[in-house]
């Protein structure tokens, strides 16, 4: 850093209308409050600094505190949008951001500076930094070419010159182009001439005459050299051709010339003409001319013709350069030349418009706020000069703020009256700034600008009054209305808060019978109301927002208990009894007409509830007789005829108007006979009229059925008596006799004696709940104990052994901390959504709540505040995780049901006691494509045939039918959409892809087919998509036995089997005959054997002795070897079971001993002591 200096200005007004300067020029602030302090500060720095370069403490320079410069969000502000500097907050310095190149910054503008402003917030204040670039030599004289040719007559007159290339630097000062040297010098000289532009004309001056014979081609080089350390230079080599004799050279006319163009003029535009003679003769004396400017780009923009006029080629702009320098060479074909300058002065045109930049901005300012008070401070720049560059700005009628001009090109806008969130939440102002160019060009932004909120509205009801209905009997907690109010005010002060006014009502606290919902001022019913012990009541509910102080407001509630249908109907005639028969007598003469009879019923309910109505839903001839809606009446609606038959069963259904309806049913016997001796033989049995089974299949296919299940009962018990008895006599033949020790486990009980007596493997379940420490389950503890123990609350606690090993770095400067923070959450309030039919417990989303104490005091648990939703306890539907604060769903949501609702959630600390604050929380339930349409019309029977006719004059956009179907979602999953996907002829009919209507698309002739059947998809527009498909028959027919005769079948696509009954009885009657012949083959089969084992026992055979042990008896010979009990038999013949057997108790033990519970145990001793009464019965 060079130098830096500091200014403090003095505020001032200026008029609005302000001229532009240029971009390089001080520009001083002024005072926007009387409070705000503006300075300017300058520095000076060398250019291809690297980047993070110290540039200036700005801070110490303007006097800021580095807070301020943090809270007032110190930031550098530019005009345009290249920033090379950038401001550190933390250190209050400026550094380097960009490398800064002073060439391409400002060409050869000096001195070379950067502007900006450095801006601070509340309150605003601006400083003005001045940044100067110091040029460094960084850059070599160039020329445009490598060489330069000159053929020069030999008879070129001593003096003559010529005009050389102009090298250029793009540095500045001594680092810029400072000299020049040729070489050789034995024939030509160099000669500088200074120019009023500061650049120098070089020429190469002639000294000695040229002699062709001695030296025809000549070589010199040209060094232009700057003046910076290191010196740098550029060549160009010069390669001179001697010609014969050429007397003249040419001259210009003038040695300077002058013009003046617009910027913007088109190309082709002649500049000016110029004009160089020559007083040689012949090819000597024609002369040409040509721009030697060679790196300014001078010749890029304007060509010199062979007749000396200068056109223009490129496009000039004002505000790049204002005027132009051309170098303009004369030759003429012998080499020698002349040269002239052209000075092109540019015009400026009103080609900008108004640069309209945002210094600062406030995004919101309260209603309350003060007249005068800034809320966006901006800056103009128009490039263009004099009245083009003059700006004025103004902003937006019927708005209430102001534009002024606080310096050149520098605005504020201000507020001029009272603000009012509740009638303007928001104003956009637009800034519209206009030169004074001719014609005027202008530019416009807008600004955004919220007011913020102030309690200055009390909350007002939606009515004056509210009057709602409840039916008598509700059940307790439900939800009769809800009333609202609404606050003009925002966010917190527009939080409503619904609150019962307390009154009596015949005594009793109106709490008791009803209680409103804080949140959304849903009014519940308390208790079950009876219409007959109260008809009405009224009481007061308040309103209040969460303002501070709050505001409030109150509204009358009346309730009126309505009747609800509990009774039904009662039949007073004709009176229903079990014991005699009463029947209406009808003449067969009775017209049309006639009264049969009347039905009197009654309803003991109220209003509606007791409007009857009559309805005949059965009867033995249903054109014979109709009752009227209204009266009960019974009448014949055609004449009687002699084939109506005598006995004729009416039922009437009585209902009433009540929701739902109750209604009773009626059975009213009529006789039609003109004598009653024909009654009373007709209905002798009438009275005990029974329902007689009309679907004798039922009774069929319940026959088989049972008849079937017997069928293979007796199959399955017949299989299982020869399994068991296969495997008994298996078991005991393998056996020699000796019974086998069959073990037995109960079940998941394991062999844990290491015999390996089990073969398989048993598993175990052992369960723990919280109680389980009382259980017979025993758990060792170790003899270490750990250092961290885990409590119920999930918190870590540190034992007293290792706690006093904790100690701080430096235990003198421990502060205490005390509980005087609640916690605060991250925003004042949460919204979430929630895609319906999730899985319960899904995590939805989480508040969070920091409090500013420390360790215990710190600890933010989270509560969930109870309320209700429709009458349902909020914790129904969501649960808080109290560490983490993580929302989960607690059961599926069903959009369709509810589309949102919003709950508060509690954060309460640790400290003793607790400080808390709660939370607002929204939770908004989206659509989910769950629902198919649903189809309206055609409706869908698998009883009956719907069709629709088409005549067959029909015309092309004939309307056959409308497809009707409608999607209980909502939105886009709602929209349908009708596509034709099926047809007996596709090129007859078309349906309508948005209304589904059904239209023919060509003529109908006789050869379309009768018979038609469509088949259209509705789809939805959910993703995935649902469908629902409907089936349309249409008939192509003039006539309606043409559709009947073609629409006998139409409605079974499949044959459908006529003879059902036939099957079923065929069925029954095979199964019933092998159920027969199975009895008959089984009782066979017995009576064989039951006859060959009496023939063996009368041929006094001798049988083989089978042990059969009676049930419960045990081995209680003390081996052990068997360890349950098991049960044998023993079978000697058919009869053997009923012979008595013997035993002999010798002085060992007995074999088999009886005890007290039945059982009998075997011992070896005396095995062979068995006898019976026949010793040829003898056991062995």
């Amino acid at each position: 850093m060079a130098h830096h200096h500091l200014w403090i200005i003095p505020s001032w007004t200026a008029a609005i209308s302000a001229k532009g300067i240029a971009w390089y020029i001080l520009l001083f602030m002024s005072v926007i409050s009387p409070r705000s302090v503006y300075g300017q500060v300058s520095y000076s720095i060398a250019e291809e600094m690297a980047k993070g370069s110290f540039v200036g403490n700005i801070a110490q320079d303007l006097g800021l505190d580095l807070k301020r410069l943090k809270s007032g969000k110190a930031r550098v502000y530019t005009t345009d949008s290249t920033e090379y500097i950038e401001l550190n907050r933390e250190r209050g310095v400026l550094v380097i951001k960009e490398r800064i190149d002073r060439e391409a910054l400002c060409g050869q503008t000096t001195p070379c500076a950067l502007h900006f402003q450095i801006i601070l917030e509340n309150p605003m204040e601006l400083y003005r930094v001045t940044v100067e670039i110091v040029d460094v030599n960084d850059n070599a004289p160039t020329f445009k070419n490598n060489e330069k040719r000159f053929e020069i007559s030999e008879s070129a007159v001593i003096g003559s010159k010529f005009v050389l290339e102009k090298a250029m630097d793009l540095d500045i000062g001594t680092n810029g182009l400072q000299s020049y040297t040729l070489k050789p010098t034995d024939n030509f000289v160099l000669k500088l001439h200074s120019q009023a532009d500061g650049s120098k004309k070089v020429e190469m001056v002639l000294q000695k005459p040229l002699d062709r014979e001695k030296e025809e081609n000549m070589s010199l080089l040209l060094t232009a050299m700057d003046g910076g350390d290191p010196l740098m230079s550029g060549t160009v080599q010069i390669y001179v051709t001697v010609l014969d004799a050429n007397d003249n050279a040419p001259v210009f006319t003038k040695s300077v010339y002058k013009s003046v163009i617009a910027e913007n003029s088109p190309k082709g535009t002649l500049v000016t003409s110029v004009s160089a003679s020559d007083a040689d003769k012949g090819g000597n004396g024609e002369v040409s001319y040509l721009i030697s400017n060679t790196l300014d780009g001078v010749s890029e923009l304007f060509h010199i013709k062979e007749n000396g006029d200068i056109i223009l080629v490129g496009k000039v702009d004002y505000e790049a350069a204002k005027y132009y320098q051309i170098d303009i060479e004369a030759v003429d074909n012998g080499g020698l030349s002349d040269s002239s300058k052209l000075i092109v002065d540019v015009t400026d045109v009103n080609d900008n418009n108004p640069v309209i930049n945002i210094i600062s901005q406030s995004s919101s300012i309260n209603e309350d706020s003060a007249t005068n008070t800034v809320v966006a401070m901006i800056s103009v720049d128009d490039p263009d000069s004099a009245t083009n560059g003059e700006v004025n700005c103004g902003i937006n009628d019927n708005i209430p703020f102001a534009i002024k001009s606080t310096s050149n090109g520098f605005y504020s806008i201000v507020t001029v009256s009272a603000l009012d969130r509740e009638t303007d939440s928001e104003y956009n102002i637009t800034v519209m700034c206009s030169d004074e160019g001719v014609p005027s060009l202008s530019s416009r932004i807008s600004l955004k600008l919220q007011i913020t909120d102030v309690n200055d509205n009390a909350p007002l009801f939606e009515k004056s009054s509210y009057e709602a209905a409840i039916t008598e009997n509700n059940s307790p907690g439900l939800s009769v209305f809800a009333v609202r109010a609404v606050d003009a005010d925002w966010k917190q002060n527009a939080r409503v808060s619904y609150i019962l006014d307390e009154s009596m009502i015949n005594g009793v606290a109106i709490s008791s019978y009803v209680s409103v919902n804080a949140e959304s001022g849903v009014i519940h019913a308390v208790r079950s109301f009876d219409y007959e012990q109260i008809k009405d009541f009224t009481f007061r509910v308040k309103a209040q927002d969460g303002g501070s102080p709050p505001l409030n407001n109150n509204v009358s509630v009346k309730i009126i208990i309505q009747d609800q249908n509990d009774n039904a109907p009662q039949i007073l005639y004709p009176v229903q009894t079990s014991s005699s028969v009463v029947a209406e007598i009808v003449p067969r003469s009775a017209d049309i007409g006639y009264l049969v009879t009347k039905v009197v019923a009654v309803d003991v309910d109220s209003g509606q509830n007791a409007w009857l109505s009559y309805k005949l839903v059965k009867a033995t001839d249903r054109a014979l007789f109709e009752v009227g809606a209204q009266n009960g009446e019974i009448r014949t609606i055609r004449q009687v005829t002699d084939k109506d038959a005598v006995k004729q069963k009416l039922t009437v259904i009585v209902e009433d108007n009540g929701q739902p309806s109750r209604s009773a049913t009626v059975n009213v016997n009529v006789a039609v006979a003109d004598s009653f001796p024909e009654v009373l033989s007709e209905f002798t049995d009438f009275t005990h009229d029974k329902e007689y089974n009309e679907n004798l299949t039922f009774y069929l296919v319940l026959a088989l059925a049972v008849v079937s299940f017997l069928f293979v009962v007796s199959l399955i018990a017949i299989l299982s008596v020869k399994c068991y008895r296969w495997r008994r006599d298996r078991m005991f033949y393998k056996s020699n006799g000796h019974l086998p020790v069959i073990p037995y486990y109960p079940p998941l009980y394991a062999d844990v004696g290491g015999t390996g007596t089990l073969q398989h493997v048993y598993n175990y379940e052992v369960c723990r709940t919280t109680d389980s420490r009382k259980s017979d389950l025993k758990y060792s503890r170790p003899s270490s104990q750990s250092i961290i123990s885990l409590d119920t609350s999930g918190t870590l606690s540190l034992r007293k052994a290792q706690r006093q090993n904790m100690v701080m770095d430096d235990p003198d400067d421990e502060i205490t901390d005390v509980n005087d923070n609640a916690p605060l959450f991250e925003k004042s309030s949460y919204e979430a959504a929630i895609t319906e039919n999730n899985s319960p417990g899904l995590s939805v989303f989480a508040v969070r709540a920091v409090d500013a104490d420390w360790k215990q005091n710190a600890r933010v648990s989270y509560i969930l505040d109870e309320s209700m939703i429709n009458g349902v306890a909020i914790s129904s539907y969501v649960s808080v995780n109290a560490e983490s604060g993580v929302i989960h769903a607690v059961r599926s949501f069903d959009y369709e049901q509810i589309k949102d609702f919003q709950f508060w959630v509690k954060a309460q600390d640790g400290g003793s006691p607790p400080l808390t604050s709660n939370v607002s929380v929204k939770i908004a339930i989206q659509d989910q494509n769950d629902n198919a349409p649903q189809m309206l019309y055609p409706v869908q029977t698998s009883s009956s045939m719907v069709a629709e006719i088409v005549p067959r004059s029909a015309d092309i956009g004939y309307l056959v039918t409308k497809v009707v179907a409608v999607d209980v979602d909502s939105g886009q999953n709602a929209w349908l959409s009708y596509k034709l996907v099926k047809a007996t002829d596709r090129a007859l009919f078309e349906v309508g892809a948005q209304n589904g209507e059904i239209r023919t698309i060509r003529q109908v002739t006789d050869k379309d087919a009768v018979k038609q059947k469509l088949t259209v998809i509705v789809e939805d527009n959910g993703q995935p998509s649902r469908s629902a498909t409907v089936n349309v028959n249409v008939a192509v027919a003039d006539s309606f036995p043409e559709v009947l005769s073609e629409f006998t079948d139409f409605t079974h696509d499949k044959e459908r089997n006529d003879n059902l009954t036939f099957y079923l009885v065929l069925a029954l009657a095979v199964v019933s005959f092998l159920f027969v012949v199975s009895l008959i083959a089984i009782l066979s089969v017995k009576c064989y054997r039951w006859r060959r084992d009496r023939m063996f026992y009368k041929s006094n055979g001798h049988l083989p002795v089978i042990p059969y042990y009676p049930p419960l008896y045990a081995d209680v010979g003390g081996t052990g070897t068997l360890q349950h009990v098991y049960n044998y038999e023993v079978c000697r013949t058919t009869d053997s079971r009923k012979s008595d057997l013997k035993y002999s108790r010798p002085s060992s033990q007995s074999i088999i001993s009886l005890d007290t519970s039945g059982t009998l145990s075997l011992r070896k001793a005396q095995r062979d002591k068995i006898v019976v009464d026949n010793p040829d019965d003898e056991v062995s």
